[in-house]
């Protein structure tokens, strides 16, 4: 993805006295912003394990009541994992680390059974129907591969993006949730993916063969996905790596928290995860494709984004973590500017607020990217106008706060349109 380089101009010098209190104040607003990751992390972790005892129950004990346990605790997880994307783009730790958790779209027939309408390998990946839970033994890349049994480290060290191809997701939440939901074979109709329970039985209630290898994989990855939160959690905690690397310069960790909530606002959110999937009206062009949960992963990203700039983030058990924020910041540089910058968040929550609630009523996000579907694409666009309208912002609070170093990550879908049908 392409990056949109941010014009800056920096602020006319202070006295000393105003540098030292700017520069006390920038460093608070920076702890501020790595104690509300390490909450957001800890709770994902939290939720995760909710998932994972779900997950163990599905498979001591198969029933439609466990899967649907299982289903609600994966939706419940993604609310505060939604929340810390905005750590995305400007924290490199959490760039090399997010593709293991939350890596999308995927070609999930690597994974399990598809329908035949999926088709089969293609040149531009050969494992897009290789479907590892049913072949104990395959080759990779000339390499003889035994699979007979599925391991966190299978996964996460041979088939997560094997052959270097990134839609060959082996590992993450939506790697997960196609274990829990199956493919969505609807299309722009009404309802998710429809996996029965029985994908998960013993014995001569199996369905889709291979039921013991399909609940090993389920386990496998939710156990990764556990692992690999307690390792990013760690990271924010007092001598973390990212909490260590974030406080070395308060002025680069300001430019880092800018970076995130422009990024994800505008080339990520608002164009390649809403703009093309309205451009292509394909309905795989959607977050979590596999259990219409899109309408929430929008939700909460845009949120992640609010609690970035006030500096306060409600835990999953209801308590506030708050401190120094970036809005206090800008406050004391351009009160019309910080006002203005609350206003367009505030919008962008209420136009996502919009598409959320129209989902919940029966209007799944996959019917609104129906091509010739006036209301869907009212809602879709309200969303996405108001995210390029709180980055343009963001680009005045750079200025405004002498920033320097920024790019915002861009997208074809909103800068250059035309190639996107290239």
């Amino acid at each position: 993805m392409k990056h949109v380089a941010i014009g800056l101009s920096l602020l006319s010098l202070a006295s000393g006295l105003g540098q030292a209190a700017h520069a006390q104040s920038a460093a608070d607003v920076v702890d501020t912003y790595a104690d509300i990751a390490q909450a957001k992390y800890e709770d994902s972790l939290t939720a995760a394990r909710a998932l994972n005892d779900a997950v163990a129950a599905l498979i001591a004990a198969p029933s439609p009541e466990a899967l649907q346990s299982a289903r609600t605790a994966w939706i419940r997880a993604r609310v505060p994992y939604q929340q810390t994307e905005v750590y995305r783009f400007g924290n490199a730790v959490v760039d090399d680390w997010e593709g293991r958790v939350n890596a999308w779209p995927l070609d999930e027939g690597l994974i399990d059974y598809v329908a035949g309408a999926y088709g089969g390998s293609t040149d531009e990946n050969q494992l897009a129907a290789l479907n590892v839970i049913a072949n104990p033994t395959f080759t990779l890349s000339g390499t003889d591969i035994d699979a007979s049994e599925i391991t966190p480290a299978l996964l996460q060290d041979k088939l997560h993006e094997a052959d270097g191809i990134e839609a060959n997701v082996a590992t993450g939440y939506h790697a997960i949730e196609f274990l829990l939901w199956g493919q969505d074979l609807n299309g722009h109709g009404d309802g998710a993916g429809n996996r029965p329970w029985t994908d998960y039985a013993q014995g001569d209630a199996c369905t889709h063969d291979n039921c013991d290898r399909r609940a090993d994989y389920l386990a496998a990855a939710t156990e990764l996905l556990v692992s690999d939160l307690e390792w990013m959690a760690a990271q924010w905690t007092e001598g973390g790596s990212a909490r260590t690397t974030l406080m070395e310069n308060e002025q680069a960790g300001l430019s880092a928290m800018l970076t995130g909530m422009g990024s994800l606002s505008y080339g990520e959110q608002a164009g390649e995860r809403m703009r093309l999937g309205l451009m292509l009206n394909d309905p795989e062009e959607e977050h979590d494709c596999f259990s219409d949960n899109t309408h929430n992963s929008h939700y909460y990203d845009g949120l992640g984004v609010q609690n970035v700039y006030l500096g306060e983030y409600v835990r999953i058990d209801g308590s506030l973590v708050s401190g120094p924020s970036l809005s206090d910041l800008v406050a004391e540089e351009n009160p019309a500017l910080d006002t203005e910058m609350g206003v367009r968040l505030g919008e962008t929550m209420a136009a996502l607020g919009r598409i959320k609630t129209a989902a919940e009523a029966g209007f799944a996000y996959d019917e609104m990217l129906e091509r010739g579907n006036a209301a869907g694409e009212a809602l879709v666009m309200g969303g996405v106008d108001a995210l390029i309208a709180q980055t343009r912002s963001m680009e005045r609070v750079v200025t405004a706060l002498g920033l320097d170093g920024i790019a915002i990550e861009g997208s074809d879908s909103l800068d250059n349109p035309g190639a996107v049908f290239q």
